[in-house]
């Protein structure tokens, strides 16, 4: 039998055990009577209740998160990686880890506090101050060798004996009694809340005691049934500890003075039945305990990490991953941590470092609640989870943990998140075929859209004005020749509009030409996957021109406003298709649609030679759409060093007024258009427009001409030839009259 499937053994006892040993641990001991002494009984319950009010979240969301799938070893960090994607899961699952190997330290160094009366004997009677390494290191390597040697089942078999000593030591200290509890009737003295100004400066403190509750996960890959294993005994950890907590602050508050509590870290040996015994033995349980869990977790997030090459050498990631073959044990990820673990301990104090450690945990808590919460609004249909939490449980779990981080931390918070960041991006580097960021919110995200396009049609059909702005659609089947059309739409679309691009697949629909649609598909994201491109392509297939057109008109707009513009295109050294554009005009002019056509030219586009624009009062509406569309245009940072100049011919003795209105349509609509930048042209009898553009416009970036549907179809592709002179055209027709003012 494959030794790791065999060695998938444990149920819900030991998940219980992790982390109850963990949230039960050196701070409850170390911590708690500060605390009390500080803020007071109510301050106090006032504490554990904001630390539950993350962790109680975080237990809910991965107990719904481990019943949607299987999970595999790794803990959290499969969860993540399997719900944000592998780049954005190693990089919190790298934080993960390190926690987790930085906390086996920690703990240990909280153990040689149990050892206080050892050291101060030496100190009183030898004048002798040891290190704590003294305790400290054997202690490690100890723990370190029977890990190594015997594994995980030996850990969980030392998990059952401490905790049974932990628990018996709790018992001890709620059953013991001391002079001040009588004398105060074992009552809560009144008003019992202070400093609460140090509030946040004590929560920073005491919060690794909420950080235990996903210990137990970490064993995921080691467990028969981790679906129920994992729900059944983090909850039952969570609310214990909620428990054994509410109850030691209120044991702490009628036993000892505040003055007592603030005096002595061990205070709970004064309260206990045989305390000065017990509760030394009881902290180097809970203290052992947390240590014995991190040190058989951390190794698997590690090993988790490697299988999913993680780290950029194909050597490392080969040998973290492998297990014993015995038992299947990460035996090298396990010493790996030992090492780290070890470093840390030989320093002899970790406050510095535990900071940074919180921030961690505090992204782990935090990305498993906003995970739920987006499996939540998002209502796949693959998530179908056996135990279900609430989505506002979820949301108040991740706004606490954000929260939670700057509060404890500010710096440390920003330190943490910036090298995350960092992370990230290195690893996305040598993993750019993995998703990202961008499948983060997607299925979040297509419910707000939803959401969104469904109230705009309702509140759009209640509006008697609307305010227009460009949604325009093109098709061509030359995406790959010319990228002039999609260069427009991005144009438009960069701030105030919107654009679709459809690259159109000649012939009917069938599973060939679809595959083909797909794969044209693919080509066109990746040659305009540029960080400024804000156009939206797809493909369409059709088998004529015309039944394309009349398929995508009538298609709503990817805004949730309807389309409101057709972009045609065409090559002006070699238009072949310029006859079916114009065939076709009178069908998009009958759905009401404004009409742009495209006129592309060889010659690159000079940006700094600006717009020109070219409009006739005899044609309002059409100049209204052609100013405006300049404006828009000009708005992309293409544009940004250029400037729009607008043209208008007129009879000579129509000039006084023609100017006077132009000047004031540009001013009342505040545009950006300067007076030198009007000129207004004075017809003579042998003056031709279409001369006159070529020779007012033949260095301009890009020349915008109205032109009348009914003259095209009438007069045919001469209304739009004999600019030859000039480079890129755009001519337009509008529907309507634009509001410009």
């Amino acid at each position: 039998m494959d030794p790791s499937v065999s060695a998938k053994k444990f149920g819900a006892t030991p998940v219980f055990l992790t982390a109850i040993s963990t949230i039960l641990g050196a701070i409850l001991f170390l911590r708690f009577g500060f605390a009390v002494g500080t803020l007071g009984f109510w301050g106090a319950l006032l504490l554990v209740v904001l630390g539950h009010m993350l962790t109680i979240p975080t237990a809910f969301a991965l107990s719904e998160l481990a019943t949607n799938k299987r999970v595999e070893g790794g803990g959290e960090y499969f969860i993540i990686s399997r719900s944000f994607g592998l780049n954005i899961g190693a990089t919190i699952g790298i934080a993960l880890f390190l926690s987790q190997a930085i906390s086996v330290a920690f703990y240990i160094i909280a153990f040689t506090e149990a050892f206080q009366y050892l050291f101060d004997w030496f100190a009183n009677t030898l004048n002798i101050n040891l290190p704590r390494q003294v305790i400290s290191i054997p202690s490690m390597l100890a723990l370190s060798y029977v890990i190594l040697t015997k594994g995980a089942n030996m850990g969980v078999k030392m998990l059952y004996i401490v905790v049974a000593i932990l628990f018996i030591a709790l018992l001890l200290f709620f059953l013991g009694s001391t002079d001040y509890a009588a004398e105060n009737g074992y009552k809560i003295p009144a008003g019992d809340i202070r400093n609460l100004n140090d509030f946040f400066m004590v929560f920073a403190i005491v919060f690794p005691a909420f950080t235990g509750l996903t210990a137990g996960v970490g064993l995921s890959g080691d467990l028969k049934n981790p679906a129920k294993a994992i729900p059944k005994g983090t909850l039952t950890a969570t609310f214990i500890g909620l428990l054994v907590y509410l109850v030691v602050i209120y044991k702490l508050s009628i036993s000892a003075s505040a003055e007592d509590m603030l005096a002595d870290q061990l205070i709970m040996g004064k309260i206990a039945l045989m305390g000065f015994l017990i509760i030394p033995f009881g902290l180097a349980a809970s203290t052992l305990s947390s240590a014995i869990g991190s040190i058989m977790v951390a190794p698997r997030t590690l090993q988790a990490l490697a299988a999913d090459s993680s780290f950029p050498s194909r050597k490392i990631n080969k040998w973290l991953s492998l297990g014993r073959k015995s038992d299947n044990e990460p035996a090298n990820a396990t010493l790996v941590t030992i090492i780290i673990a070890l470093v840390f301990v030989a320093l002899g104090n970790v406050n510095a470092v535990a900071e940074i450690i919180s921030m961690f945990f505090l992204v782990t808590y935090g990305s498993l609640c906003l995970i739920s919460f987006l499996n939540h609004f998002g209502s796949s249909p693959s998530y179908r989870p056996s135990f279900r939490s609430r989505w506002y449980f979820s949301i108040l779990g991740f706004l606490v943990a954000l929260w939670a981080m700057f509060k404890i931390n500010a710096p440390y918070a920003l330190i943490s998140l910036i090298l995350m960041t960092f992370v990230y991006t290195y690893i996305s580097a040598y993993h750019r075929e993995r998703e990202g960021l961008e499948a983060l919110f997607a299925n979040a995200l297509f419910q707000i859209n939803r959401n969104i396009q469904v109230y705009l049609q309702r509140s759009d059909s209640k509006k008697k004005t609307k305010e227009w702005r460009p949604s325009a659609i093109c098709i061509s089947k030359d995406s790959f020749l010319r990228g002039r059309a999609i260069q427009l739409l991005n144009w438009i679309s960069y701030k105030y509009g919107f654009g679709t691009y459809l690259h159109r697949i000649d012939g009917y629909f069938s599973r060939a030409t679809r595959e083909k649609a797909a794969e044209e598909l693919s080509k066109l994201i990746e040659v305009y996957d540029t960080a400024n491109n804000h156009v939206y392509v797809d493909t369409l297939i059709s088998p004529s021109y015309t039944s394309a057109l009349a398929q995508a008109i009538q298609v709503p707009g990817i805004s949730g406003m309807e389309n409101n513009m057709v972009i045609f295109e065409y090559d002006k050294e070699h238009p072949n298709n310029l006859k079916d554009i114009i065939e076709n005009t009178g069908l998009i002019k009958a759905g009401n649609f404004d009409i742009c056509i495209l006129a592309t030219s060889s010659k690159d586009i000079n940006y700094s030679n600006g717009i020109h624009v070219w409009i006739n009062s005899r044609y309002p509406e059409n100049s209204s759409l052609l100013i405006l569309l300049s404006f828009i245009i000009s708005d992309h940072p293409d544009w940004r060093k250029s400037s729009i100049k607008i043209f208008e011919t007129c009879k000579p003795e129509q000039y006084d007024e023609v100017k006077a209105n132009l000047t004031e349509l540009v001013k009342s609509g505040r545009l950006p258009i300067t007076q030198k930048n009007i000129e207004i042209i004075r017809e003579t009898p042998e003056m031709t427009i279409k001369n006159l553009i070529n020779q007012k416009s033949a260095s301009a970036g890009l020349t915008m001409i109205g032109f009348d549907t009914q003259v095209l179809k009438h007069s045919g592709e001469s209304v739009l030839c004999g600019y030859d002179d000039i480079g890129t055209i755009l001519f337009v027709n509008s529907h309507t009259q634009k509001d410009i003012v």
